[in-house]
């Protein structure tokens, strides 16, 4: 079943900053189709995904994924709680079916995205994180996924910020041993008020020292504060992963044309992947689509535009 509602190519009534990001991806996509030849090979293995949050949290499975495949969007990442009801309470054969209906698709899944958190200044929720996160990652292996995001989420009142970065590093790097063994990629999701500032990240992640825990780039309003977007970028491209995180190009102020460009000269391999903060006034599937447009537009104007 495919979710129902008005498209945006034929609504009337697009929101103003829609209108002009869709002239946008239609300009530049048109400009730049006739110039495939010249495309840098940078950045050619970057993918759009789609985060479940919000604009997919109320999709069962089937409907998730005939809604990505309507959307041309072939990658998505199960946050826990929502409609498809994949979870680690799930039996083996529960597992196996969903498996299945990913590799019965085109679109493939990415994994899961949790709550999972290390920053607390009691050893047992750490360590009862440690072991939930362990949890989603048999999980996400058996339902054939390729890692699980999890969260830095906070510093501690009265608690040396050091020792906090290097908490979640140590709990970070005892996972992704864990991981290794399901073939599963760690996702530090760059997140809380304070732990989302990128001087902070990659503290943690140097604390972390393991190949197999990677940052997931958020698109948080923090990333151009201090010394600015391409010098946060820069403190952690080292460390990106398979999957970073926008808020959509037609619903966003942020700089995705920049973010964009820094994909592509990273030579970035991995999923961008829509995670909304507010639900489209307009059909989800064909907003969806929308995202997708302009997002891989802005990364074929900077495949044309970068040095090999």
């Amino acid at each position: 079943m495919v979710f129902c509602g008005t498209s945006v190519y034929s609504s009337p009534m697009l929101p103003r900053r829609r209108f002009l990001a869709t002239s946008l991806a239609s300009v530049m996509t048109s400009s730049l189709w006739g110039q495939q030849a010249k495309l840098s090979y940078k950045g050619e293995n970057i993918h759009f995904g789609l985060v479940t949050y919000m604009w997919g949290s109320d999709w069962d499975l089937p409907t998730l994924i005939a809604n990505c495949e309507a959307a041309e969007v072939f990658a998505v990442e199960l946050r826990i709680d929502h409609a498809h009801a994949v979870s680690p309470a799930m039996s083996a054969a529960q597992r196996l079916e969903v498996r299945q209906r990913f590799d019965d698709s085109p679109v493939d899944v990415l994994g899961m995205g949790t709550n999972c958190e290390f920053h607390s200044s009691k050893p047992e929720v750490v360590r009862q994180q440690i072991e939930l996160a362990k949890t989603y990652i048999k999980l996400s292996h058996d339902i054939g996924g390729t890692g699980v995001k999890v969260k830095p989420n906070a510093l501690v009142k009265d608690v040396p910020e050091a020792k906090t970065l290097e908490q979640i590093g140590k709990a970070l790097a005892e996972l992704g041993d864990y991981a290794s063994g399901f073939g599963q990629q760690i996702r530090l999701e760059v997140h809380g008020s304070q732990t989302s500032e990128l001087p902070r990240i990659r503290s943690i992640m140097e604390a972390a020292s393991h190949d197999n825990v990677r940052v997931c780039w958020n698109s948080n309003d923090t990333d151009l504060i201090g010394d600015g977007l391409e010098a946060n970028f820069a403190k952690v491209q080292d460390y990106l992963g398979q999957t970073v995180h926008i808020r959509g190009v037609g619903q966003s102020l942020y700089p995705y044309e920049t973010l964009a460009r820094l994909l592509v000269q990273a030579d970035y391999t991995g999923h961008v992947c829509l995670e909304a903060a507010k639900l489209p006034q307009e059909d989800r599937v064909a907003a969806l689509a929308q995202e997708r447009e302009l997002f891989m537009a802005l990364i074929l104007q900077a495949r044309a535009s970068v040095q090999d």
